[in-house]
C-alpha cells in the first residue's frame, strides 16, 4: 500500500509537471507535428512622391512554389518538370523532394504565367496533393533608377536592405497570413479536412517629400554635368524647402536601377564588383563628408553680423592687399596676385575674398565661433529619415589656435555633409530658425480606419530648432548672396526673372591629392525662400576647370530655371 501511494504521488506529480510545466511547449509541439502551415506574404507599402500620384515603389503578386515531400509519389517527374520550369538543376530539386519534411521552397517570386503553366501540368497529370502555389509579392520600382539612393531596394525575402525602403521597414512590411492543414504523423495531409486561411495585413503606403518631376530635373543636370566636366568621382545635388524642412530632391551620380540593383561589370573581380555596388547605392549627400571651400563664409558671415562686429555694406571696412598675417603665417587670398583692395563685407562675399573672413573669424574667437557652428548643427547628424547619415570631422575646441581658426572661417581644412550645408542654408532663409529634414511626408496606414471609416494617416511633424540668428541677420545675408548672384564668382546661376541668391566654392579633396570639389550653394526667391539647393561635383577633370564659378553655378541655374517654373512661382 506504501509503495502504491508514492508511484501514484509520483504519478500526480509527473502528471501536474506535464500539464503546468512542459504543458505549453508540449502543445506547441504538437501543433506543429500535427498541422502543416505555409506562410503568405503579404504586399509591401506603396511608396509615393509627394504629389500622392506618382508611385515610387509597389508590391505586385507573384507566386511561391512550396512541395510537401511525404505525399509526393512520382519524385522524379516532378522535380524534372519543376527544374525545367523555373531553371533549376534537377539534382537539387529531387534532394529536397526526397526529404522527410512537410514543406520545401521551390521557387520565389514566380510570375503568374508560369504558375499558371504549373497549374495547368498538375492537372494533367492528376497530381492533387503535395504541390503548393501560393500568392507572394514583388517589389517594383517604375521608374527605374529615379531616386535610386533614397528610395533604396529589397531583399528576396521583401525585407528593406537600404535607403527609405530599410529604415521605413516596419512600417512598410506588413504582418505574415498563414496556410494551415491538419495532417498525420507522417506529414501527410488528412482526407476530408479543409485549410486554414489566415490573411495577411499589408503594409502601410508612404508619401515621401520628393518630388518625381523635381528630382528628375535634378538628377538630368547633374548627369549632364558630371559627364561634361569629366567628375571622376561623381556628384550630387540636394533640394530642400527651407520652410518645412522637405527635401524636394537628393539626386547622386552615378546612380543605379533599383529594379536590378546587383547589376554590375561581370569582367570584374569578385572583390571589385562587391566594391562598385557599395558605390552606386551609397547616397554621398549624407554618408560622404567634403570640404565646403568658400561656401562656409556664409557661416562667417552670419556669425559676425550676429556678433555685431561687422555691417553688410561700410565702404572700405576690409582691405584686401592679397593675404594677412595670422600668429606669424602668411595666408593668401585666392586672387594674391592681384588683390581685392578696399571692400565693404558684401563686397568680400562677392569677391570671395579669403582674408577678410580670416580676419573675422579672429575677431569672433574659437569660442564664439564653435558656438555658432554648434547652434547651425554641424556636431551632429541632422538627423534626417534615411540611413547612413555621416557626422562632420572638426579639430577639437581646445585644440584651434589663431591659423587653424583663420583656415576654418573660409572653409578648408575640416570636412561636412552636403545635407549638414543645406540644413545651414535653410536655416538662414527660414528666417534664422533651424530646419530639420526629412524625406517622409505622411503614413498612409492599410490596417486602420479614421473615425469616418477612411485609411488613418500619421502627417510627419515638422521639426523646428532654435533661433540661430535673427531674422534681420538672415534678410542681410540673404541679400548680400543676391549681390553674389548678380555680380560676383555666382553670376552664372543668374535666372532671367529670379531673385537668386549663392555662393560658390572650390576646395581640395583631401591634402596633396590633386582633386578638387567644387561646389554652388543658393536660395531662390530671395524675397520669400521657396527652394535651397546645393550642387556638389567631386573632381572634376575637363576643361572647364574645377571653380564653382565656372562648373557649379552654371548647373545651379539651369536647375532653378527649371524648378522655379514648375513651381509656378511668379517672376519679379
Amino acid at each position: 500500500m506504501l509503495i502504491t501511494i508514492i508511484l501514484l504521488l509520483l504519478l500526480l506529480f509527473r502528471i501536474g509537471y506535464l500539464q503546468f510545466i512542459d504543458g505549453n511547449m508540449l502543445k506547441q509541439k504538437a501543433y506543429m507535428q500535427q498541422t502543416s502551415d505555409r506562410s503568405v506574404n503579404p504586399k509591401r507599402g506603396t511608396i509615393y512622391d509627394s504629389t500622392g500620384e506618382k508611385i515610387l515603389a509597389i508590391s505586385s503578386t507573384v507566386q511561391t512554389v512550396t512541395v510537401n515531400p511525404t505525399v509526393i509519389e512520382n519524385k522524379e517527374g516532378v522535380a524534372k518538370k519543376l527544374s525545367e520550369l523555373f531553371d533549376l538543376e534537377y539534382e537539387s530539386v529531387l534532394k529536397k523532394l526526397n526529404k522527410r519534411s512537410s514543406i520545401e521552397k521551390i521557387a520565389s517570386k514566380v510570375d503568374n504565367d508560369k504558375a499558371n503553366e504549373l497549374r495547368i501540368w498538375l492537372s494533367e497529370n492528376n497530381i492533387t496533393h503535395g504541390v503548393n502555389i501560393d500568392e507572394d509579392t514583388k517589389r517594383y520600382y517604375p521608374y527605374n533608377n529615379l531616386a535610386s539612393q533614397i528610395i533604396g531596394f529589397c531583399g528576396s525575402d521583401n525585407q528593406g536592405l537600404s535607403g527609405i525602403e530599410s529604415k521605413y521597414e516596419e512600417v512598410l512590411k506588413g504582418k505574415k497570413g498563414s496556410i494551415s492543414r491538419i495532417t498525420d504523423a507522417a506529414g501527410s495531409q488528412i482526407d476530408d479536412t479543409s485549410e486554414e486561411y489566415i490573411d495577411p495585413i499589408n503594409g502601410d503606403d508612404l508619401v515621401l517629400t520628393i518630388n518625381a518631376t523635381i528630382q528628375g530635373i535634378a538628377e538630368k543636370y547633374l548627369k549632364e554635368a558630371c559627364i561634361d566636366n569629366v567628375c571622376t568621382d561623381g556628384g550630387n545635388v540636394i533640394i530642400m524647402n527651407p520652410q518645412n524642412g522637405e527635401i524636394l530632391a537628393m539626386a547622386g551620380y552615378p546612380d543605379y536601377n533599383l529594379n536590378d540593383p546587383f547589376a554590375v561589370d561581370e569582367s570584374l573581380a569578385k572583390e571589385e564588383q562587391s566594391q562598385k555596388m557599395q558605390s552606386l547605392w551609397r547616397n554621398k549627400a549624407i554618408s560622404d563628408t567634403y570640404e565646403p571651400g568658400s561656401t562656409f563664409k556664409l557661416v562667417t558671415a552670419s556669425s559676425a553680423l550676429q556678433e555685431g562686429i561687422t555691417t553688410t555694406d561700410k565702404s572700405g571696412e576690409f582691405y584686401c592687399k592679397g593675404f594677412i598675417e595670422v600668429a606669424g603665417v602668411k595666408m593668401k587670398c585666392w586672387r594674391y596676385y592681384r588683390p581685392h583692395g578696399s571692400e565693404s563685407l558684401r563686397d568680400a562675399l562677392m569677391n570671395s575674398c579669403n582674408p577678410v573672413f580670416i580676419g573675422l573669424g579672429q575677431k569672433l574667437g574659437v569660442k564664439t565661433y564653435y558656438s555658432y557652428l554648434r547652434k547651425f548643427g554641424f556636431f551632429k547628424t541632422t538627423g534626417i529619415d534615411i540611413p547612413g547619415e555621416a557626422g562632420s570631422i572638426f579639430l577639437k575646441e581646445e585644440k584651434v589656435g589663431p591659423v587653424e581658426l583663420g583656415t576654418i572661417a573660409f572653409g578648408q581644412r575640416f570636412e561636412v555633409t552636403p545635407i549638414q550645408m543645406a540644413t545651414m542654408l535653410s536655416t538662414i532663409a527660414n528666417n534664422g530658425v533651424y530646419i530639420k529634414p526629412h524625406l517622409v511626408k505622411k503614413i498612409i496606414s492599410n490596417s486602420e480606419k479614421d473615425e469616418n471609416g477612411n485609411p488613418k494617416i500619421t502627417e510627419i511633424e515638422i521639426e523646428k530648432g532654435e533661433q540661430v540668428i535673427s531674422e534681420e541677420t538672415s534678410k542681410n545675408v540673404l541679400s548680400m548672396m543676391q549681390t553674389v548672384v548678380a555680380e560676383g564668382t555666382g553670376k552664372n546661376a543668374k535666372v532671367e526673372g529670379y531673385n537668386i541668391g549663392g555662393k560658390t566654392g572650390t576646395s581640395e579633396d583631401g591634402v596633396n591629392t590633386g582633386k578638387y570639389v567644387t561646389s554652388f550653394i543658393g536660395v531662390a526667391p530671395i524675397e520669400n525662400p521657396q527652394m535651397v539647393l546645393l550642387v556638389t561635383l567631386y573632381n572634376p577633370t575637363g576643361e572647364g576647370g574645377h571653380q564653382g564659378g565656372g562648373v557649379a553655378a552654371p548647373v545651379a541655374g539651369k536647375i532653378f530655371k527649371e524648378v522655379l517654373e514648375y513651381l509656378d512661382i511668379p517672376k519679379s
